[in-house]
């Protein structure tokens, strides 16, 4: 017994000396002191440096912990490029992606910590449509500083010369296309009414798809290949075959420049197409209304960037608060003034609360007033993604093309529908949904 506490005496006395002489370096005893500044890589896309760096040195100035690295990335081949360097563990720790990509993404992020962002304060905060891009199993893995979809360009003078006025319907916009469409004697088109029919020349043609897809009540995005799916296929060519209607031919020049030409009364688009019409024509009389509807149905096509965490981020609770801030009213009034210095206007604002500010606008309130009812689908152009959105678009492509090349519109879908399923299961198959941090 002696023996045993001399032993551990002993014992004692050997780690009491070693944690006197070694203790404040061995993490076992210690917390490990902080290392310094914590530095956070953000890709954005759109916005140069001189727009972003006053919302980031506002940060900075609040948490001088805190460095942002801001690099603007280029379109190109851009969701594959982030994608492989977050997957080599080299990646951004904040970066951008469209509203239609978490189904490829969802994995490669970091769900919002609840402490910073929580479910029922996103939702009260943004636009239903949010919710639906970003927030997945009631986990939040992205969120905006705009929102922005598809709004009915107008020509002031065209439609003024034909005592016309923005149209609520798909009736009126009919009706007022084809009275502002002028033909010479040979029957070819000099001035369009509406660019709609075609894939090949109609600037976010596939968005346009979407809409009247989401629109048509019975539409089954699992199902295409139906006579709801059809009437709208041959709808939308019908501004090429239908004589009646026409306003649209597929030897026209693109919609954008048409329209930039003043050689065309209505245009669909998302907001950013105001600021190269501006650039294009600084005389150009427009307006920009909100797409037209069917009876009893409000829907509008969402098309918008979000902010996002790398799940290989070192960390990614201080990157989720800097997107926090970046949401902020505050900084997203910020955002639009830096932005309205240098063109039309800034971001429409993302945040639901800030809609009566720019309601009015005659550009950008649309965009805003039409937050409540914005929908989507993967028929979004201009993403550039190689992915889900390029791969759906090739496939109504086709089917557009083969309609308009006298194919019944119900036949076509069926190519397309067989098309849609295989990208839908490459894309969109059931997986485990990523826990909250």
């Amino acid at each position: 017994m002696k023996r045993v506490i001399i032993i551990a005496l002993s014992l004692s006395i050997v780690l009491g000396f070693v944690f006197w002489k070694f203790g404040p370096s061995i993490s076992l005893f210690n917390k490990s002191k902080p290392q310094g500044p914590i530095t956070l890589t953000y890709w954005g896309l759109w916005e140069d440096d001189n727009l972003i760096k006053p919302l980031i040195a506002q940060y900075q100035n609040q948490h001088p912990n805190i460095v942002i690295n801001y690099e603007r990335q280029s379109s190109v081949n851009y969701r594959t490029r982030v994608q492989t360097q977050i997957r080599a563990g080299v990646g951004p720790d904040v970066f951008m992606i469209h509203n239609s990509w978490l189904p490829m993404f969802q994995y490669d992020l970091a769900p919002a910590p609840a402490d910073v962002f929580a479910v029922p304060e996103y939702k009260s905060a943004f636009y239903p449509v949010a919710a639906d891009s970003f927030v997945k199993g009631n986990v939040i893995l992205g969120a905006p500083m705009e929102v922005d979809g598809l709004a009915l360009f107008y020509n002031e003078e065209m439609l003024n010369a034909i005592g016309g006025t923005p149209p609520k319907n798909w009736q009126e916009f009919m009706d007022e296309a084809t009275k502002m469409t002028v033909k010479d004697t040979a029957g070819n088109l000099q001035t369009a009414g509406a660019a709609l029919g075609t894939a090949g020349n109609v600037d976010h043609w596939s968005d346009i798809l979407g809409l009247l897809l989401l629109q048509q009540p019975g539409v089954d995005f699992n199902n295409l290949a139906s006579p709801q799916a059809a009437e709208v296929l041959q709808f939308y060519t019908g501004f090429v075959t239908d004589p009646r209607k026409k306003t649209w031919d597929v030897n026209m020049p693109k919609s954008t420049d048409m329209f930039a030409q003043g050689r065309l009364g209505f245009y669909f688009a998302p907001s950013w197409r105001a600021h190269e019409l501006r650039v294009a024509n600084p005389d150009l009389k427009f307006k920009v209304a909100p797409v037209p509807q069917l009876s009893g149905k409000n829907v509008d096509w969402a098309t918008f960037w979000g902010q996002v965490v790398s799940a290989k981020s070192q960390n990614p609770a201080e990157a989720w608060k800097f997107i926090k801030f970046l949401t902020s009213v505050e900084t997203e009034k910020l955002a639009y003034q830096q932005a309205a210095q240098v063109r039309l206007f800034g971001e429409p604002y993302s945040l639901a609360s800030l809609s009566n500010e720019l309601a009015s606008d005659p550009i950008v309130g649309a965009f805003v007033t039409q937050g409540p009812i914005y929908k989507f689908w993967y028929l979004s152009s201009n993403t550039f993604d190689n992915g889900m959105n390029d791969e759906m678009i090739k496939y109504f492509e086709d089917g557009i093309n083969a309609t308009l090349a006298g194919t019944d519109p119900a036949a076509a879908l069926q190519t397309v529908d067989k098309g849609v399923k295989q990208v839908l299961d490459k894309y969109t198959k059931s997986q485990p949904v990523p826990s909250g941090q």
